[in-house]
């Protein structure tokens, strides 16, 4: 049975709105819900508002340590993507695991036990299951290989894990309650039982490949809604005089403390390869690449740390310093955790009016986020301009819509969001959006089973890349790769890819982090790509402080100051400029006191000012003559005033000792140049301490004629390429008269302590640690000559 939606759920102004995963609003205000089973169980669901839902979150995760379960929440948002979402449960009553073909479901209370001679019954007569053994703690068994052949399409319908995870959907199907499901983590080898891979690594017999929950006890909170509310469930199984009901059983679970580690194991590495082996892997890819054999692979490797804190501590701290739309904290018993942040969906499946809609986001593409704002937009032009980047993502997209293809409506497969921007604590994503209607014969765990796994961590086409992986890399993946999520018993789906994901196991955390491949790869950057991918899950594991947080990255630009420019009085004319007040700002970050006068009562003002340590000639519309610079360089000069102008100020110069000023054929308003600094003239007063060439914002129609007044030194130009600067080999002229190229960019006095810059260093195009470094600069202004 498939869930199926009302139009008035979802339509708002006539249009579709999906849930974005999120739980949907709290039940009806009655307090208790009961609804029979597809399979004919009763279920009777008390639900009760949660009053305190911050201190419920942590008390769950803390209980989390010690006791099974899971804590998913996305703390992440983005419009028609995702939303903010918590949802999680400890001492569960059953759990589902698996390794390889072989299967054990197990009791792990006494209400549990209460599930077991049901489901026992219903494995019995799946025609591609075994039951091997059945004890009142345990049901165990296997699953059969497929027969014969099949047609592709049909390939997620064939024998395999997902045939016992069907059985407990069947069973507990209803469309009266979207919570109930199984919860928990799938793993990477599952891939095997839908495509045979030649497997090559020995494999650890102990690690499952599937570790499942169903609860009794459930607390949801909808944060966009801001409802939040728990969900307690019993069940009577059977009829008559063999009817058998959990009401009254304790809602307990086995306390098994979490012992961490302060030192690795000994003999056990922190990191899998040795610095420039993985680069060497990506040569072997780029062979591949060459002989048309791939054309992407996606390689990974491991990470590891001693885990000094308990996973509940490790996952509060990604959450603050790494939003994600899928979060997830999970005690898998055994001694193992997973702690992640992944910013990618795996598959969600949804009911609306038109159907099943099955969606994924690939993501493939990535750059490091900036220090601020501003560099982080310069990093989204240089990804967005990558035509490798946009090779990596199209490849996913169209393994990805040939993986829906299989089983959605022809037609329906469209990509709805191409090379979107998401956005993460160290990492700038380029995203793709998909989505697809199923055809009626396919359910949500086929949409699960043929996009296994995403092209995003495997490679393409994926058959070969699969195999590719499993003959490069060291180590079995485990749950890298794979997913975590719900598989909702009302037909939907959500899960996420198993990505920035620390597995934590005998007190070791480790985190493995992969890179998508090309032929265009460079191996030394493919594999640093890994080592930041990963340094938000080990730092969370290291540090208790963010140490990005502590050194200001990814927030407002404060420029350290030095204190020699404390208490320096600066006066700022202001030729009736829109941006004249960000420049005061910005010398006022260097400890200068500043005051800004408009040009018109600056006489005035300079009179009644009797100490000054610099004064600066803002921009402004128009030509200098038009406010009489001239004049006000003078009473400067008279005062022996430093002087530094910008913009307006510049030609203003210019013009006071004799230069000419011309017009751009094509004015330069709020446009972006490379300038270049000119270090021949053996001063680089303001541009001292910045790089050679550096990117700035232009606001202006005229400039600077060459050749400049022999007092005047050019000190930076337009840089070669860029329009008004020097033509680069078959480069056609910009218009302007070449005799004046390259644009003059900055001037400074030979023997008078007088600079100016033609652009403007309080713009946004231009770094603000550079624009605060110039105005530092210019109050140590000095004559290039004494």
């Amino acid at each position: 049975m498939k869930r199926t939606a009302s139009a008035a759920e979802f339509n708002v102004g006539g249009r579709i709105r999906p849930s974005l995963g999120a739980p949907v609003n709290r039940p009806k205000p009655q307090r208790t819900m009961t609804y029979v089973t597809k399979g004919k169980v009763l279920v009777v669901c008390e639900v009760e508002d949660e009053h305190d839902p911050i201190n419920a979150v942590q008390t769950l995760s803390k209980a989390l340590d010690s006791r099974r379960g899971c804590l998913l929440s996305s703390s992440y948002e983005y419009p028609g993507r995702y939303c903010e979402w918590t949802m999680g449960f400890v001492d569960p009553p059953l759990s589902l695991e698996s390794w390889g073909r072989r299967f054990c479901i197990t009791a792990l209370n006494s209400r549990g036990k209460l599930f077991l001679p049901f489901l026992s019954e219903a494995i019995g007569k799946a025609a591609a299951l075994s039951l091997t053994k059945t004890t009142d703690e345990h049901v165990e068994g296997t699953v059969a290989e497929a027969d014969g052949f099949f047609a592709e399409e049909e390939r997620s319908k064939q024998p395999s894990i997902f045939s016992v995870i069907r059985i407990f959907v069947d069973l507990f199907n209803s469309d009266e309650d979207s919570f109930l499901g199984l919860y928990g983590a799938f793993g990477y080898d599952l891939t095997f039982q839908f495509e045979k891979i030649k497997l090559h690594k020995d494999r650890d017999s102990k690690q499952r490949d599937v570790v499942l929950y169903i609860p009794d006890e459930i607390l949801v909170i909808n944060h966009h809604a801001k409802q939040s509310w728990r969900q307690r469930y019993d069940f009577v199984f059977g009829e008559g005089a063999g009817v058998s009901c959990t009401k009254g059983l304790a809602r307990e679970g086995k306390v098994i403390d979490f012992h961490a580690r302060s030192e690795m194991p000994e003999g056990m590495a922190k990191r899998e390869y040795a610095p420039g082996h993985f680069a060497k892997l990506v040569d072997k890819a780029k062979e591949k690449f060459a002989r048309g054999d791939l054309f992407e692979a996606v390689l990974s490797q491991t990470f590891r740390e001693p885990c000094k804190d308990a996973p509940s501590v490790i996952f509060s701290r990604l959450q603050e310093r790494n939003p994600s739309p899928y979060g997830f904290l999970m005690n898998l018993g055994e001694g193992e955790y997973l702690v992640g942040a992944s910013p990618e969906m795996f598959v969600r499946v949804e009911a609306n009016p038109k159907g099943l809609r099955v969606e994924t986001c690939p993501i493939s593409g990535t750059i490091r986020r900036g220090k601020d704002a501003l560099e982080d937009a310069e990093n989204i032009r240089t990804i967005l301009t990558d035509p490798k980047e946009e090779s990596e993502i199209t490849m996913c997209t169209d393994v990805d819509r040939n993986d829906k293809s299989r089983i959605c409506q022809h037609g329906s497969v469209q990509v709805i969001g191409r090379r979107q921007i998401e956005m993460y604590s160290r990492l700038i994503h380029t995203v793709d959006h998909v989505e697809g209607y199923l055809r009626p014969e396919f359910d949500a765990l086929d949409a699960f089973l043929v996009h296994m796994w995403a092209v995003t961590v495997c490679g393409a086409p994926k058959t070969w890349a699969m195999q590719f992986v499993e003959e490069m890399e060291e180590s079995q993946r485990r749950w890298y790769g794979a997913s975590v999520g719900h598989v909702a018993f009302d037909g939907h789906l959500n899960t996420g890819l198993t990505l920035r994901t620390i597995r934590v196991q005998n007190g070791v955390a480790e985190v493995r982090a992969g890179a998508t491949l090309l032929f265009d790869s460079v191996p030394e950057s493919e594999e640093k790509e890994t080592e930041l991918k990963a340094s938000a899950c080990l730092g969370a594991v290291m540090h208790a402080v963010d140490p990005r947080k502590a050194a200001g990255m990814n927030g407002i630009t404060h420029v350290s100051c030095s204190g020699t420019n404390n208490g320096r009085q600066v006066l700022l004319i202001d030729f009736e400029d829109s941006f004249v007040h960000t420049l005061a700002n910005y010398l006022r970050q260097t400890g200068a006191k500043v005051t800004t006068i408009r040009h018109t009562s600056a006489e005035q003002a300079l009179k009644s000012m009797r100490a000054l340590d610099l004064a600066v000639l803002s921009p402004g519309p128009g030509r200098p003559t038009d406010f009489g610079v001239s004049q006000h360089i003078k009473r400067l000069l008279e005062r022996k005033i430093p002087i530094f102008g910008v913009c307006l100020g510049l030609q203003g110069i210019v013009e006071h000792f004799g230069g000419q000023l011309a017009q751009l054929s094509y004015p330069m308003h709020g446009k972006p140049s490379m300038v270049e600094v000119d270090t021949k003239c053996g001063c680089t007063g303001v541009f001292e301490g910045l790089p050679k060439k550096f990117r700035v914002a232009r606001y202006h129609s005229l400039y600077g004629q060459r050749p400049l007044p022999d007092c005047l030194q050019v000190t930076a130009s337009i840089a070669l390429g860029e329009v008004g600067g020097p033509a680069t080999p078959g480069q056609e002229s910009t218009g302007d008269d070449s005799r004046h190229l390259p644009i003059i960019m900055g001037v400074q006095h030979r023997t008078l302590p007088l600079a100016a810059v033609q652009f403007h260093p309080e713009s946004i195009l231009t770094s603000p640690e550079y624009g605060v470094r110039m105005l530092q600069n210019a109050l140590q202004l000095k004559p290039i000559q004494s």
